[in-house]
Parts: C-alpha cells; structure tokens; sequence
C-alpha cells in the first residue's frame, strides 16, 4: 500500500483527499493522482507531470497576504525609545554647555 497525492485539473494538490493504493496486488495509480509527495512549507502546490514535482503556485502577493501584520511597539518599547532620545538629548545638552 502506498499513499497518492490528488491534483485537480490545473494540477492543483487537492489536500485531504490522499488515498492509499495496494500496488504491490496490481491496483493502478488513478488518475489525478501521483505517488509523489508534496513538500512540506509550500502554500499552493502545484504538481508537473512532465518533471514528476511539485512547485509553488501561490504568488509572493499571495503568501505576504497570508502573513499577519506586525504588531505596533507596545508601551515598553515606546518608553525604551523615549529614554533613549532624552539621554542622547540630555549628553548633547551637556557638551554644548561646557563649551
């Protein structure tokens, strides 16, 4: 028994519908099916029959959307950057008024 990816018809791979075929008892690959595994890490995959692989289909637009959005500074970042900027403000105070 072996596993089989199912494709639709662009080739698609259609997750959650991989069977298991008795191969070594003669039972056929069906079609729209390959006995190569997608990868792992990729957002749509897309089987070629020619090459017997799987590639990524989505777009670069696609999977940045997929991503979430970053968080704002929280308000102990914001203070860290506050005291930064006064400290750096307060030294260079302090240089030009011992000049």
């Amino acid at each position: 028994m072996i596993w089989v990816y199912k494709f639709d018809d662009n080739y698609i791979w259609q997750a959650g519908k991989d069977i298991l075929v008795d191969v070594e008892n003669g039972e056929k690959i069906p079609k729209g099916y390959t006995d190569k595994q997608p990868p792992d890490g990729l957002f749509i995959a897309k089987y070629d029959p020619q090459k017997e692989e799987w590639f990524e289909a989505a777009t670069k637009e696609y999977i940045d959307s997929l991503q979430p959005d970053p968080r704002p500074p929280d308000d102990v970042m914001m203070l860290k950057k506050q005291v930064a900027l006064l400290t750096l403000q307060f030294s260079q105070m302090q240089k030009g008024g011992a000049s």
